[in-house]
């Protein structure tokens, strides 16, 4: 979902949207704001439930039960992507990703505020372990991507500027190819803004690392975290101080 606007659909898989107008004019007379609740009569699209609709600053993704997906790009006319089947979408400000219901996972990082990249590229097979493979879940940050496998490890891939990825930023400033996070994973956490992640273990207990610049991670102090740091029962709150 893009933070700046809001989609909805009904079992006629009539589409509405609300807030900033991605399309530019090809659904409302608004170039930039839709101000009230606007259906999307102008598409035509198969007649099967939708399952996700995800979206970023740049495109719209519509994910049907058939495991087929619809993209829409401003300026441009939406097209069928050609994937295996895609059981889920997840997009953040720069990146998108698609996980297949085989577990493979194809990612598309875009530049912020400039282009889009034109090509996806599958980033399964770069995990080093080829027993660890097969993906059960992605998660998107702004501009890193995660990944969770069947065996329960997290990895992530894509921008450590804020030690997002449990290293060293000054070390690590971003990576192509996937790195081990944790192991014993149950669910990753993130948002399409965020510059920080949260990570569930096996055991139900909570970690953390990346951005806190507002104390967001609950460590009590408003410095980045560079390794996965366990949340107590009592997260504590940190005011930033000001210089």
């Amino acid at each position: 979902m893009n933070s700046n606007s809001n989609f909805n659909f009904n079992q006629k898989n009539d589409i509405w949207i609300f807030g900033q107008n991605p399309f530019f004019n090809r659904f409302s007379d608004d170039p930039y704001q839709i101000t009230k609740p606007h259906q999307m009569t102008t598409v035509n699209l198969q007649e099967e439930p939708i399952k996700q609709i995800a979206s970023n600053k740049f495109i719209t993704n519509v994910l049907f039960i058939s495991g087929e997906v619809i993209q829409f790009i401003v300026g441009l006319d939406p097209k069928k992507l050609k994937f295996p089947k895609i059981k889920k979408i997840s997009v953040g400000i720069e990146n998108e990703a698609l996980l297949s219901e085989k577990g493979q996972v194809f990612i598309r990082q875009n530049r912020y505020k400039t282009k889009i990249s034109r090509t996806y590229k599958e980033i399964t097979l770069l995990i080093e372990d080829t027993n660890d493979r097969i993906i059960q879940d992605v998660v998107s940050g702004k501009n890193t991507i995660y990944l969770l496998t069947s065996n329960q490890n997290a990895y992530g891939i894509g921008s450590n500027d804020h030690g997002q990825l449990s290293c060293d930023s000054e070390t690590l400033k971003k990576t192509e190819k996937p790195i081990l996070m944790m192991k014993n994973v149950s669910k990753i956490f993130s948002g399409n803004f965020s510059n920080c992640v949260f990570i569930l273990n096996s055991n139900q207990e909570l970690f953390c690392c990346g951005d806190n610049f507002f104390g967001q991670l609950g460590l009590g102090k408003s410095i980045k975290e560079a390794k996965v740091n366990q949340l107590t029962k009592n997260p504590k709150y940190s005011k930033r101080q000001n210089n």
